[in-house]
Order: structure tokens, then C-alpha cells, then sequence
């Protein structure tokens, strides 16, 4: 696949040139100017985050200053997508460039998954490493990890990040409610005792320890559905292990741990280009902030976890700042999927909701085909000042971050297995008004949704109307669902039998897409 705008490759670096930070570095550092290095790319993925749940976006009972500032200093994009309304699709698409329906078995993955992304093929970490930067993922992974053998936890934990292009990888190996509870850096969990080995099993308690179903009152947080194995910090978790004590983590300083991680890789490659996935645990539950967090948003747990996140990227752009960076540094912001407030553990995250609205009143949320689960925020912060303070109402998928994040590192060649991603640097400018023509969409049970200009197009499913344990809208209906949601961004009017010719068009267009067949389905797993 090669560029067909060349043009915007060439005004990208020619912004980047004429940057006007031009400060000397000491004579015992290697020389280097922001007028030949290319821009620093550091992507902050949060997880669970709604449409409505910043300040920047509207919401009126929490705030969100950092992130707010970064839509001051940047483009706030308020008809972005991601392609699934769940994190492990929607991670593999980005990492990717592909849809992951295209793939079979990535839907939402099991703690002990066997590494979903071919080491042989494209992605986004390979593109830019071929371009001459320094790549690192810092945080939640869950794309699995090791081949299907079975993942060596006292051992090397391989292949992982760093055989899909990562330099650097510190990982929550699947997500917060998983054991196990450690962290893996490169091919290795961290402060694991040799003689202290860790076992894992998600079919069957193994060792001793307790689980939240046979000793409850040991629960400092206790589960509403599901996520009652292993206890660790007070947690009861899904999957069973034993073993590992020195390298069991703190939930209420996993944020710390994983901005320090982050300042640590921006500080050993500032002399070079680089790319950071920080890929944030917040706001996925359990949710437990630290305690300089705990019970100040006034909304629970959740709040509390909001305004963790909000310190979390103010932590970054600090670091930035005191490097000298921000003046050559891209910052994106956004996130996997749409809100859940009863994910699994009873935080009182609906009970303190008050007047805040997740979705922004969006129909649906996290899991759903309707676009409270994929319409996410999107903020890109250009350190030139590029669309300083803008918004932006083009349609954006995050689909397109590989192509387009290699135009910016001066790529020429895409490789054919990239399939999906398109080069939208124009619309991440803020030149380009109108954005893709089409994007697609996945829920969690795999039906997926067409969007086209004002139009948007759900496939029949017979599964059930509402997510049973979070109380959302599947979006499921056994007939063919036509929303116009520029009149009707909140998917209440189906418009399906008043235009059939649309519901074909779309139909044939979706099934032309998936020509080479629908592959993938989600299985949810809560025990």
C-alpha cells in the first residue's frame, strides 16, 4: 500500500521543522535540535472511558483539568470511534491497522491467552521502529502472551510486545480483574522470587489461597456478578494462582507505577524519537484509587478513578515540559471503549452516579452496538499549536492511528496486510472537515454496525436486549436497525422499514467488507 497525499507527509515535516523551540542542549549531551528530529508520539489509552465523562466533553459534575488542558492546547474531536465496543479488539485494531473481526479468536481474551497478534505481520510499533524510533507500551496489555504452549511465568514470557516491535514493554499482562496480579517487564514478571514460583489456572482452584467465594469477609471490595477466585489485595479476582508474593501488585499505586515507568522511557530516548503506548488500568475496574484520590470526586470509586486518570496525563505533560519535549511531542488521548458502571465488583458506581452522565446520553455503553460503546474521546495535542483549541466533527476511527502515524515518522510503503487503516493526517489536522467516508463497528457478542455519513446500520442479532450484568443495551434486535444520528445521535428512531434501500445498501456494503468472513465472536468470561 503506498500514500496517495504525499502532500501532507510533506507539510507534516515541514511543521515539525519550523518549530520554534531552538534552545542549545549542554555540551556533553549528544546535539540535537526539535529542527531535525522527528515528533515524539506518546498515546495515552485509557480504558472504559465515556463520551460524557469528561469535562472537556460537557460533563458538569466531575472535572478533568489536564485532559481539559489538552483540548485547550489541541483538537478535540467529538465524532471519533473506536472499531470495538470492548478492549481487546479494540486494542489489536490499533496495534494493527485491521479490523479484528477480520481475525478469528480476539474477542475479549482470557487472562492466559496465547498472543493474539502474528509476529510475522505489520503493526504499528514495527512501522515506526522501522522509521528510527524507540517504542514502549507501559500498562494494561490483554492481547495475550506466550504461543499456544502455554505462557512460562517463572521463566521467559515469550512472544509478547517486544517480537510485535516494542523496545520496551512493562505490562499488567491482561487487565486489573486477572490474575495474575504482577507486573511482566519485557520477558520477565517483575520482583518474582525464584523460590516462591507462581502458578495460574482459569479452569480450577489451585493452592491455597482464599477466593471471594469461600472466604468473603476477607473481601475489602466484594463482586456483584462473576470475580469471585483468587483474593489478592482484598480483590477477589477471575482466574486462580498462587505463588508470587514479592511480585503481587498494589492496586491503589498501580498508577504511580506506571507513570514512573513512563517518565523512566522518556527520559533514557529524548535523545532520539519515540513512540509511548501508556495504556492506562484507569478506569477499568477494580476500581481503587489511591488514597490521594479516594472520596474527592464525590462520585465514588468511579470519580475517584476519573480524577487518577486526569493526574495521570498532567504527570506526562510534566515530564514533557521539564524534558523539553513538548514542543516536539504529539499527545493523543483517547480511549479502548464506552462506559460500564456495574462491570463485576459492587463499587456503588451507579448509586453515586448523581447527575453525571457517562455517555454524554448516548443509547448503550461499554459492550453495546449502539454508540455509547464505541464513540470515545479523542483529543490530539500538536506541539506546534496546530488547531490550538478547535473541534473537530469529522469521522474518526482509531483504525487509522498506524497509517497515519507513519506518514507523520516519514514512511512511504504500508505493507498489504495492513487492510483497514487509512492515511487521515488531514483529518487529525484539523484540515480535512469531513473524515472517512465509512467506519465499522463490534460489540461483544460480534455483530457488527456500518456507519456512513449520517447514517448508521446494525446487522439482526437474536441475542439478549441487555448486558446481564451491567444492566446496558446490546443493541441487539432480530431485524435490521437504521438510525440517522445526525438527527438522532441517540439511536431512538429505527428508520429501517421507511428506508429498505438504504438497509440494503448498507448491508451489501458491510457484507463486500467482510467478504472474506466474519471470524470472530466474543466470549465474556466473569469466574
Amino acid at each position: 500500500m503506498t500514500f496517495k497525499n504525499q502532500s501532507y507527509l510533506v507539510l507534516i515535516l515541514l511543521i515539525f521543522i519550523t518549530i520554534s523551540c531552538k534552545k542549545e542542549v549542554s555540551k556533553e549531551n549528544k546535539t540535537t535540535t526539535t529542527e531535525t528530529k522527528k515528533p515524539n508520539i506518546v498515546l495515552i489509552y485509557t480504558d472504559d472511558l465515556g463520551y460524557g465523562d469528561l469535562s472537556a466533553y460537557g460533563a458538569t459534575e466531575i472535572k478533568t483539568p489536564a485532559i481539559d488542558q489538552l483540548a485547550k492546547e489541541g483538537i478535540l474531536f467529538k465524532n471519533a470511534y473506536a472499531t470495538a465496543a470492548t478492549c481487546t479488539p479494540s486494542r489489536y485494531s490499533l496495534l494493527t491497522g485491521n479490523y479484528a473481526w477480520r481475525k478469528k479468536g480476539t474477542g475479549i481474551a482470557k487472562g492466559d491467552e496465547a498472543l493474539l497478534i502474528d509476529t510475522n505481520r505489520s503493526t504499528l510499533p514495527k512501522t515506526l521502529q522501522s522509521a528510527g524510533y524507540k517504542t514502549a507500551i507501559v500498562g494494561k496489555w490483554h492481547l495475550g502472551l506466550g504461543d499456544e504452549k502455554g505462557i512460562d511465568w517463572n521463566g521467559k514470557i515469550s512472544p509478547g510486545p517486544l517480537e510485535i516491535g516494542f523496545d520496551y514493554s512493562y505490562l499488567i499482562p491482561a487487565t486489573g480483574d486477572r490474575v495474575p496480579c504482577v507486573f511482566v517487564e519485557n520477558h520477565h514478571i517483575v520482583n518474582l522470587d525464584p523460590n516462591d514460583s507462581i502458578a495460574v489456572n482459569y479452569n480450577e482452584k489451585i493452592g491455597d489461597w482464599p477466593t471471594g467465594k469461600e472466604n468473603p469477609e476477607l473481601l475489602k471490595l466484594k463482586p456483584s456478578m462473576g470475580h469471585n477466585n483468587t483474593i489478592v489485595n482484598g480483590i477477589s479476582r477471575i482466574g486462580y494462582m498462587t505463588g508470587g508474593k514479592a511480585a503481587l501488585w498494589t492496586d491503589e499505586t498501580i498508577p504511580m507505577e506506571l507513570v514512573d515507568k513512563s517518565k523512566k522511557f522518556i527520559s533514557q530516548n529524548k535523545e532520539e524519537p519515540f513512540f509511548l503506548l501508556l495504556s492506562t488500568h484507569d478506569i477499568h475496574v477494580p476500581r481503587i484509587a489511591n488514597k490521594m484520590f479516594q472520596g474527592k470526586s464525590g462520585l465514588g470509586a468511579r470519580g475517584d478513578v476519573i480524577l487518577q486518570l486526569d493526574w495521570t496525563v498532567n504527570e506526562i505533560v510534566k515530564t514533557l515540559k521539564e524534558q523539553n519535549l513538548l514542543d516536539n511531542t504529539i499527545i493523543v488521548f483517547s480511549s479502548d471503549n464506552g462506559p460500564v458502571l456495574d462491570d463485576g465488583y459492587a463499587d456503588k458506581a451507579v448509586e453515586l452516579l448523581g447527575n453525571h452522565k457517562p455517555t454524554a446520553g448516548l443509547r448503550g455503553g461499554k459492550y453495546s452496538s449502539f454508540n455509547g460503546g464505541t464513540k470515545i474521546p479523542l483529543i490530539i495535542r500538536w506541539p506546534n499549536g496546530k488547531g490550538k483549541g478547535t473541534v473537530s466533527n469529522a469521522l474518526v476511527s482509531q483504525v487509522d492511528f498506524l497509517t497515519s502515524f507513519a506518514a507523520i515518522a516519514g514512511v512511504k510503503t504500508i505493507k498489504e496486510d495492513v487492510i483497514d487503516s487509512k492515511n487521515t493526517v488531514d483529518v487529525f489536522l484539523g484540515d480535512n472537515k469531513t473524515g472517512r467516508n465509512s467506519i465499522v463497528q463490534e460489540s461483544y457478542l460480534g455483530p457488527v454496525s456500518y456507519l456512513e455519513s449520517d447514517w448508521k446500520y446494525i446487522e439482526p442479532n437474536s441475542g439478549p436486549k441487555f448486558v446481564p450484568w451491567a444492566n446496558i443495551e446490546t443493541g441487539f434486535q432480530e431485524n435490521a436497525q437504521l438510525y440517522n444520528i445526525k438527527n438522532d445521535p441517540n439511536e431512538q428512531e429505527n428508520l429501517a422499514t421507511k428506508y429498505p434501500e438504504k438497509v440494503k445498501e448498507f448491508n451489501d456494503k458491510l457484507t463486500n467488507l467482510k467478504k472474506d468472513g466474519f471470524t470472530n465472536k466474543h466470549e465474556v468470561e466473569l469466574n
